[in-house]
């Protein structure tokens, strides 16, 4: 009996402007655990994860979330909360207000949830200031409450330490333990060695667009 995975790549390669940015990538991952890429600027992860969400569409090969190919079933992922770059809000709105706008797209979650995935992230959700005066660690907290204020079953985030003092580190890990605790599907590129190896249970090595290498590091705690 094969096994079923919720991520799938298959043999996934992308060219944009006939230079090769992916090659011949292949994933099987799973709910319930952190899977963590690294490699230098460049190697190709912020690609792949473009790959895995639907930001972009392989040239060759496929990606499949819980069962539905991107690009033929369905665009993007039924269930995912994304972290790539920087984040972007409006800077006239309170970060409450840019949350909310983008929840009432989909239509999921009330006012109380889009609350407590500000606190969880350590803002204040009553906070009246614009967006325009928070500092880089406040921004990079509230793109990650959008991320997971959904709720998402697949969990996708670029350098998501990006401007986080060691306060802000220690409160993500945290987040990011306890949501693969609720059996998400949760994929992590950083440049940080320590951090990256403390909350994967996998890691994937990534260079020139391809993985090098893959190693298991068992169950964490």
């Amino acid at each position: 009996m094969t096994e079923s995975f919720f991520v799938k790549a298959n043999n996934v390669s992308k060219e944009i402007n006939k230079q090769p940015v992916l090659k011949n990538i292949n994933l099987s991952l799973n709910k319930g655990k952190i899977y963590g890429f690294r490699g230098k600027n460049g190697s190709g992860k912020t690609m792949l994860f473009r790959a895995l969400c639907g930001l972009i569409i392989p040239t060759e090969g496929t990606v499949d979330v819980g069962g539905v190919t991107l690009g033929k079933d369905a665009s993007f992922p039924l269930s995912v909360g994304v972290l790539i770059e920087y984040p972007g809000f409006l800077n006239n709105y309170t970060g409450f207000k840019n949350l909310k706008m983008l929840a009432e797209l989909n239509d999921l979650i009330d006012d109380e949830r889009i609350r407590e995935s500000i606190r969880l992230v350590g803002l204040d959700p009553e906070d009246k200031r614009k967006y325009r005066k928070y500092s880089l660690g406040m921004k990079q907290r509230l793109g990650l409450a959008q991320a997971i204020m959904e709720k998402p079953e697949l969990i996708i985030l670029d350098e998501p330490t990006n401007a986080l003092d060691s306060d802000g580190v220690e409160e993500l890990k945290k987040l990011l333990l306890d949501l693969k605790n609720e059996q998400k599907c949760i994929l992590i590129a950083s440049h940080d060695k320590e951090e990256l190896d403390y909350l994967s249970d996998e890691i994937f090595l990534m260079e020139n667009g391809k993985i090098v290498d893959h190693y298991d590091l068992g169950e964490k705690q």
